[in-house]
Order: C-alpha cells, then structure tokens, then sequence
C-alpha cells in the first residue's frame, strides 16, 4: 500500500503479533496509538524430563492465528494495512521446508538439556571466542545448542537438513514462514543475535559459529532489517492481505516501544523476572559485568546495540509471597502492605529462589531473609520483597553503566509490576533518576507496531510515533542520598550472605 492511499486513510492500524512463553497476545493499533482490537489466548506447556520444555509449534501457530483474527474482528479489518511480530526469542523451531510441518517439539528458552553441550565447549576453550563474536555466554538458555542437540539427537534430521529440506527458526521465523504462507524464511538481527551463530560485529551468520555448533547454514533464516519487508500475509492465514513489516525478539520490541533509540536510555520490564536494557548506540559494547551483548533497534528500525542483564525472580517473588506463604491475597495488595510501614524495618528479602542473575551469577544461591526480629510483621517482608526488584534493577544498571560508560538519565518501566506506584516510587529513589511509566504498559507489542507501522508509512517517524501515546507518568526521586547509601548497603550485605551460604556448601 502507497503512502498516499495511507494519508485518505481515517486511522489506518496494525496488527501487532505479540508470542509470549505462556500465550499469544494480539493487539491491533491505529495511528491515534489507541487499541481498537485485543486478544489473548494460552497454549499448551510440556516437559518430558526434569529440566526440560517444549512447545508443540503447531499449537502455536492455530492460536496465534485464531487469536489475531479475533483482535481483528473488534475493530475494521480494512484498517490494518501492515503487521509486526514479537517473540519469546530463544525457543527454536525445526521444519520441513516442503510441507510446513514441524519435525519436533519447540525447545523452550527455559530448556536446560544442553547444559552438557555447553560444559564440554567451556572445558575445551571456546567460551572466549563464542563471547568475542555473539556478545553471549555458553548457556542452554540460548537457540545454538537446542539446534546441535536436535542434530545430533536425530542422525536423520541432520540428513535432511544438510540436504535443505528443513527449516529451522526462532519463533518469529515459524510465524512469518505461515503467515506467508511458505514463501519467506526470514528473521531479524535482534532475534539473530540471541543463536549463539551470529556474529554481533558483521551482522551475519558466522561460518566459524556454525561450524562449532554443527549447525548447516541451509537450515537458517535470511536476516532482514527490523522494519522492513518480511513478505505479505496470504488471506488463509488470518485473513487478512497486508506486508508483514516488523519484527524484534520480546525485550529488544520493548525497548524500542518504550523510545529508547539512542545510547544511554535503558528500559526495565517487571515480570516474573526482570529484563533490563540500556542502549549502547551503533556500535556493541563488550561487557565485564556478566551482561550480554545484544542488537538492538535505532530509531529508524535499523541496527543498533543494547547491553542486557536478566534478573531471574522479580515479580515472582510476590506471587510467592502469595501463593505460597498466603503473605497476601492478591498482588495489588502489596503495595497497600508496604506503605503501612516506615520502611524495612532492617528486613532484606534476596530472592534468589533459582541463582542469582546478572550481575552476580551465583546459579548455587538461593532466597535468603535476613534482618528479622521479633518486631519483623508480614508488612515489612512485603515491603522487602518489592524493595528487591528495585535493588536489582539498580545492581544491573550500574553494571551497564561501568561497561558502556554512558550515565542513563532515567530509567522507562513496563511489565504487570511497574503499575505499582511504590515500587516505583522507591526505584526512583534507589536510582536517584526518573522512573516513567507510559500510559500503555503492552510496550512489547507496541514496539513491535512501531517497527512494521514506520515501514509502511503508518507513522512518518519514530518521533510521530511515540507522540501517538498517551502521557506518561513521571516518578522523580525524592530520597536524600545518605538514605540510598545506607539502604544500598544493606542490600549489598544481604546479596553476600545469599552467596556466602551457596559458596559454604561445595
């Protein structure tokens, strides 16, 4: 569709495709930034071995389309005239070419089955070199050896796939490939670059990685510009003609729907965990801080980088607090709980339930309370447990300053528990710089619909783009910073004693 034709257009909109771990999510937005159509459905999860999990692809794709054809529905189909895809970015997909079928289960990002692969590579001295090149660490989480397992698990896959008669993809790919109907195998930088095959530096595949990995090049997807051409939806699909012009993994999406085009403004997404990202502009930034190097989208949707640190249990940590302490009845709860106190009350919640993340990397620790006393109420371990994220977030951005030598000025938030205005207040005052929510918290699915609407004329430019939104809200820090040193360093003490306690038991 011309541009012209857009401007006669009353509110032209895009499909935003946003696959999630648990379920797909499909909002369709008009250039106004309002939602007119929204949809969201689960799928099945399985884990055929402890330590492992698996998607069915197909399952996927049925709900992913039954999903985006009811978002359309709510509003005029004819509106739409582009779509932009999302996706849980490291779970690999592996298909045949001819027939579109999968050959095996999605492994999941969580899967944890290649931690054999991965140990034998650090004993042999690759870890180094894997580093230099992906900006990534040898860990199960990422898509390179979910491939070399398939491979060498199924000598006949690897038959196949040498003979290019297989596909293989992150989720983005597996969804561009049906949407098109078969005629697009393609993916973007940002989804590329968490693989372990692609080379951050030249923007590519790289044979050396491939080759390391057992990985046969006829297997991979083309990569193509984050807003752009990824082919055009066929009407069977989800009934709708229109290109499909965006595309970036979940975090990556977020950061560009949240403004941050340029080095030094970082976005933090409050889920389960936590994703932290901060914008290192053109050029990659190598950490030694235990952060992962990651492309990353400029304003424009072209190549960018990002540095990235993970925090494993963020909003976790309350949902257990509720589910399995009954601390609370319900989420929301908790900001009530934490107000009604003065402060910790000396009470520090780690809760490394599952290791600690970037950047202390301690996979032995687990959750550690210290600080209690007899006057310790329910309120104050509530109030810790948000305290937490705010003192995580605050660890990983101070780790990504110190590597990319660029002072973030404030900190954009989304994800379910950044609708919490104490958290949020108190990470202001942790940071000591702005916190802002946006007015629309789904910014992962609306980076996406930025990425495919700056494509196809939606949005003239990022700048128009963002300007669609509504307001913000603004927290500006209000703690003196003696107080921030003092509370800092207790949490400090406390982080010890969480790695102390898994350092004592080997």
């Amino acid at each position: 569709m011309v541009r012209g034709s857009l401007r006669a257009m009353s509110n032209p909109a895009v499909l935003a495709i946003d696959q999630g771990t648990t379920g797909t999510t499909c909002l369709v937005i008009g250039e106004d930034g309002r939602v007119l159509g929204r949809a969201y459905s689960e799928f099945t999860q399985y884990f055929p071995k402890p330590g492992w999990v698996e998607h069915d692809a197909t399952e996927i794709w049925r709900v992913t389309a039954e999903v985006a054809r009811t978002a359309l529905a709510a509003t005029r189909g004819e509106q739409v005239v582009a779509i932009g895809i999302t996706n849980q970015r490291e779970t690999i997909v592996l298909w045949d070419r001819e027939t579109g079928e999968p050959v095996h289960r999605a492994i999941v990002w969580q899967d944890r089955r290649t931690a054999a692969i991965c140990r034998d590579l650090k004993e042999s001295g690759h870890e180094a070199e894997v580093r230099a090149k992906t900006g990534l660490m040898l860990d199960p989480y990422f898509s390179g050896t979910k491939l070399t397992w398939l491979l060498r698990e199924h000598p006949e896959l690897r038959k196949r796939a040498e003979a290019g008669e297989l596909a293989a993809g992150t989720i983005d790919s597996w969804l561009i490939h049906r949407l098109t109907g078969g005629e697009v195998h393609a993916t973007d930088p940002t989804n590329a670059s968490r693989t372990l095959l692609y080379e951050l530096r030249d923007g590519g595949w790289d044979d050396r990685l491939l080759e390391l990995f057992e990985v046969p090049r006829a297997l991979l997807p083309e990569i193509r510009r984050s807003s752009g051409d990824f082919g055009v939806s066929v009407g069977e699909a989800i009934g709708i003609e229109v290109p499909v012009a965006g595309v970036a993994g979940d975090q990556q999406a977020a950061l560009f729907g949240q403004g941050c085009w340029r080095a030094g403004l970082a976005k933090n997404t409050y889920g389960t965990g936590a994703f932290l990202l901060l914008h290192t502009g053109s050029s990659p930034v190598a950490s030694s801080h235990g952060l992962l190097t990651t492309a990353a989208c400029d304003e424009t949707g072209g190549p960018a980088f990002a540095l990235e640190g993970s925090i494993f249990i963020a909003g976790a940590a309350v949902q257990w607090l509720r589910d399995g302490l009954r601390v609370v009845d319900a989420a929301p709860e908790s900001e009530v709980m934490a107000r009604s106190v003065d402060g910790n009350d000396g009470v520090y919640f780690v809760p490394s339930f599952v290791g600690l993340g970037a950047p202390h990397w301690q996979a032995d620790a687990r959750g550690t309370v210290v600080g209690l006393t007899r006057g310790t109420r329910r309120e104050h371990l509530v109030r810790a447990a948000l305290e937490a994220m705010a003192y995580a977030t605050h660890d990983v951005l101070r780790a990504q300053e110190a590597d990319s030598g660029v002072a973030a000025t404030e900190l954009r938030v989304d994800g379910g528990a950044s609708t919490n205005d104490f958290l949020m207040e108190f990470q202001a005052g942790v940071l000591g710089i702005p916190v802002r929510r946006p007015a629309m918290v789904d910014t992962t699915a609306l980076g996406a619909a930025g990425l495919a609407g700056l494509a196809s004329g939606v949005w003239q430019g990022a700048s128009d783009f963002l300007a669609a939104g509504a307001e913000p809200t603004v927290f500006t820090p209000r703690m003196q910073a003696a107080e921030r040193q003092s509370i800092i360093s207790g949490w400090d003490r406390a982080v010890r004693t969480a790695k102390a306690w898994a350092e004592d038991q080997r």
